[in-house]
């Protein structure tokens, strides 16, 4: 008989038409321009390698100190991490994990039997249908709309609460609209929550790029309902390589004293944290003073790449990419871009965007391919322009 694999890991793997159209065009040897770029390490960002690197020689991690909360040292630096951006997390209700892709597992099986719902945010990535897949989760979305600003749909998430609901996933700022959570939203999401008995998880991987005002942490306080704020290195420190991440529980003190008894648990039976790693952050996370500043400026820079060109982007408060709205349509010709003009960009189904003319570019790619991308794009939308 032959062997028989998990429902929940059978996925569509086969090529998508944006693949295949990227493969042929770069088996031909013509120029790609890729305004996907979302990895910082190969965007020519100035990093303090000496430092990074000698922050992984310490000896201390020579000695094997299994905490599943982890090394004491590591949670009081994200703690400063928190009271940078004016919010009080004491250690103890810090646990670090691997990544926040982790953290969201530990999350799902701590608040979720399989078949259980956590309510999601759209437009969003689509890494989290892979990682509730793997824990048994249905994710039910519930919509953001635009209108000079995204904003949360309430009545349509209020809707969608159900006997099986759980928990509320918001992206803050969100990914790709940039899309920042405001007083007023936070506590009537807040409340919600409260009311229904459901957990908030807030992944704030962006919360240090704002464009404008800064953008508030939902770990300052009150917290009415039992919050969880997950964050890591990734984007913090431009850092997606060295594997750190964490989440902060908060809220009722009961609520948190059993969320945290049993996420010690869950994580004591992994222990995935390294010791180098760990005794690495404070080095780590203080590097963001250089490399945050540089990303910022450099998103600035494309932003007015775009406009520059001719390009709508919708407004963006924080991260590192951008809604474009073009004059025509795009959805099912991403394609035909690569094809044509030579440049890769995400389709606005790839974040379930609404409309058919909305792609998404990345911010953070080296400005002068960047702008000449942009440039190929705008030519390319002039050259199918119906009217």
């Amino acid at each position: 008989m032959p062997v028989r694999f998990s429902k929940r890991t059978a996925w569509d793997t086969g090529e998508s038409t944006l693949a295949e159209a990227v493969r042929q065009v770069r088996s031909s040897g013509r120029s790609l321009i890729d305004l996907t770029l979302s990895n910082p390490t190969l965007c020519g960002f100035e990093y303090d390698s000496a430092a990074i690197l000698g922050a992984l020689t310490n000896p201390a991690a020579m000695t094997y100190d299994p905490d599943p909360r982890g090394l004491t040292s590591a949670r009081r630096a994200v703690s400063q991490y928190y009271a940078d951006n004016n919010a009080l997390v004491d250690p103890a209700q810090i646990l670090l994990t691997t990544s926040t892709s982790e953290a969201y597992s530990f999350l799902f099986r701590l608040l979720c039997d399989p078949g259980d719902e956590v309510l999601v945010a759209q437009p969003s990535y689509p890494l989290f249908d892979f990682l509730a897949d793997l824990d048994d989760v249905n994710l039910k979305p519930y919509p953001l709309f635009y209108d000079y600003g995204w904003w949360i749909d309430f009545a349509e998430l209020e809707r969608r609460i159900g006997p099986r609901t759980r928990a509320v996933l918001l992206v803050h700022p969100n990914n790709p609209t940039g899309h920042a959570t405001g007083r007023a939203e936070r506590e009537r999401l807040e409340a919600i929550c409260a009311e229904h008995g459901l957990a908030l998880i807030v992944d704030e991987v962006f919360l240090d790029y704002s464009l404008g005002e800064p953008v508030e942490s939902f770990a300052t306080g009150p917290h009415p309902a039992l919050t969880f704020v997950l964050s890591g290195l990734s984007k913090i420190s431009a850092l997606p390589q060295m594997k750190v991440g964490w989440l902060a529980c908060q809220g009722p003190g009961e609520l948190v004293a059993e969320a945290f008894g049993r996420l010690e648990v869950i994580a004591d039976t992994f222990l995935s944290m390294n010791a180098p790693a760990q005794h690495a952050l404070p080095t780590w996370l203080a590097s963001r003073e250089s490399i945050v500043p540089q990303i910022v400026a450099r998103t600035q820079t494309n932003l007015a790449a775009l406009a520059a060109a001719g390009l709508e982007a919708l407004p963006v408060q924080a991260g590192w990419s951008a809604v474009l709205r073009l004059p025509v349509v795009a959805e099912g010709r991403i394609d035909a871009l690569v094809q044509e003009a030579g440049v890769i960009v995400h389709p606005g189904s790839f974040y379930a965007l609404p409309g058919k003319n909305q792609i998404v570019v990345i911010l953070i790619g080296p400005v002068t391919e960047f702008a000449e991308g942009v440039l190929r794009l705008a030519r390319w939308c002039e050259s199918n322009s119906l009217t």
